[in-house]
């Protein structure tokens, strides 16, 4: 019976027509090496190699065995990756829900790795507010949450999967642009756009850290979206505070400064599931995501 390795020395030994080469690449040494075609010449009652004290070459029966021993061991290399890969694919549907704000990098991700490594996993994908998505884990509409820290409760678990620095956002040609992290005082009286109530955890934090620290930019618009915020802010309406994520925006006009002491702040996006959903897809998915 021919043996695989067998199959794979007499290849490399082929390659290089010189013993010493061949066990180098094959991380052994010459006599193992030697052995090995011996045998095989033996199973197969033929000369592969002609053997001198200066060269190594192969026989006309070595050079038709070449062809076909290599076809075999891209067939057993084929055959070991497509093992391998019908072992990861889980099938199965995963239901996820997403803020906006995860559609910048966190979303795209999640994606990425679910179809590469859950390839046979159908993946719904529903956009809704960090409120909206506490009641969708508990009633069971979705499996996974994308989102801005949620209501704690006994029966859900999250996870941290970014933690990222909160920017300025600044028209191009408003003064402040040319400062590579401008002041926390130069904001006092600016037009400032704001998220809205509705985005509780951003709105929430971003008064707070200018209430504490005593400055008061001129409200001018309150909007929901990060995305909507910055096309506004491309307008020159006025300045915004948002994740740095948001720079993943298309808007050439618009400059990103990271913010001062004492508004420097960062914000939060995690991945949370309700603890008693048994769906194998989604503790496949858990397994993959980093907490940082």
């Amino acid at each position: 019976m021919i043996e695989l390795l067998q199959v794979r020395y007499f290849v490399i030994l082929a390659e290089e027509l010189n013993f010493s080469r061949a066990a180098l690449r094959l991380n052994i040494s010459q006599p193992p090496l030697s052995r090995h075609i011996q045998q095989l010449e033996q199973q197969l009652d033929v000369r592969l190699f002609e053997r001198t004290s200066r060269r190594v070459t192969l026989t006309p029966a070595g050079l038709a065995f070449l062809v076909e021993a290599k076809r075999l061991l891209a067939q057993t290399d084929a055959a070991v990756i497509a093992t391998r890969r019908a072992a990861r694919v889980v099938l199965g549907k995963l239901t996820v829900g997403f803020v906006g704000a995860a559609t910048y990098e966190v979303l795209p991700q999640l994606v990425h790795i679910t179809r590469t490594e859950l390839p046979g996993v159908e993946l719904e994908l529903i956009q809704l507010e960090t409120a909206e998505q506490n009641e969708a884990l508990r009633a069971g509409r979705i499996d996974l949450a994308l989102s801005r820290p949620l209501e704690s409760g006994a029966m859900i678990d999250c996870i941290r999967i970014a933690h990222e620095p909160m920017m300025l956002a600044i028209p191009q040609d408003h003064p402040l642009s040319i400062r590579r992290r401008p002041p926390a005082e130069t904001l006092e009286g600016e037009p400032f756009i704001m998220f809205a109530p509705a985005a509780r955890y951003l709105h929430d934090m971003l008064t707070g850290l200018l209430q504490k620290a005593g400055i008061a930019p001129r409200v001018v618009l309150q909007m929901t979206h990060s995305q909507a915020i910055l096309s506004l802010v491309s307008t020159g309406i006025g300045l915004a505070m948002v994740p740095a994520c948001a720079r993943n925006a298309s808007f050439d006009n618009i400059v990103f400064r990271p913010l001062a002491r004492p508004l420097a702040c960062h914000a939060d996006m995690f991945a949370s599931w309700s603890r008693d959903n048994d769906n194998p897809v989604l503790r496949r998915t858990r397994e993959m995501l980093r907490p940082c």
